[in-house]
């Protein structure tokens, strides 16, 4: 089902971005088109503090190695509730960080011990994003951005059987982001926004006497609600 969405999730994220980098070179134009009159929207501004709250899920588009056993690594998705602040150090530009954490299943599939429950692990990986707003004024206000991360893995716990232990490297990151704002009033707006995290780490089970290199590289597809302040 995963394998299905994946490539949709890639499309609908690169039209995102495409569309804000579209728009971008006609931004001075549309800006002061849309530029608020006295009384009227005033859009995003330098100094505002918008603090957003989501629903995420994150899907793992993972590649791997396994030494001794063989196979692939396989992540189930998780979702959560998120919280993000975003400053805007000016209209145009701004940064983002979020905090959310997931919990995942993970298996090690046509191993030569066939399909191998290994435990399941949680995430916690806080993103600060760089995000570039070429349409600040308008009520419907996509952005883009880039940024790095750093992954935590805790309380991972051992499926038993063939697996007795398991840990993970923790290890930073790179991000890629694309959203749109709409906004219902001049402070509240609705909030779509995807991105794409590129996050390995190193998985060694039974004390390390079998090690899986996994590429997580997990979409985090998120919608919610901001408040600016």
């Amino acid at each position: 089902m995963r394998a299905q969405f994946l490539p949709k999730l890639a499309m609908a994220g690169l039209a995102t971005a495409t569309l804000a980098l579209l728009l971008a070179p006609a931004a001075p134009a549309m800006a002061q088109a849309t530029a608020p009159s006295a009384g009227g929207f005033p859009g995003k501004q330098a100094g505002d503090f918008v603090v957003r709250l989501r629903g995420l899920g994150v899907l793992p588009d993972e590649s791997s190695s396994i030494t001794v056993i063989g196979g692939k690594v396989d992540a189930t998705d998780s979702y959560t509730p998120e919280i993000d602040l975003t400053y805007f150090i000016t209209r145009n530009f701004a940064v983002e960080l979020i905090a959310a954490t997931t919990r995942h299943s993970i298996t090690a599939q046509g191993t030569s011990l066939g399909n191998v429950p290994v435990g399941r692990v949680w995430l916690l990986p806080p993103t600060l994003t760089a995000q570039y707003h070429p349409l600040p004024a308008s009520r419907l206000s996509p952005y883009v951005g880039a940024g790095i991360n750093y992954t935590i893995f805790y309380n991972a716990d051992a499926a038993g059987g063939a697996v007795n232990s398991v840990s993970y490297d923790n290890g930073f990151g790179w991000a890629l982001q694309a959203g749109l704002d709409y906004a219902l009033t001049d402070r509240i707006s609705l909030n779509l926004d995807v991105k794409k995290l590129y996050l390995s780490t190193t998985a060694k089970l039974n004390g390390g006497a079998i090690a899986a290199k996994v590429d997580l590289d997990p979409w985090i597809v998120g919608v919610g609600v901001g408040y600016r302040f």
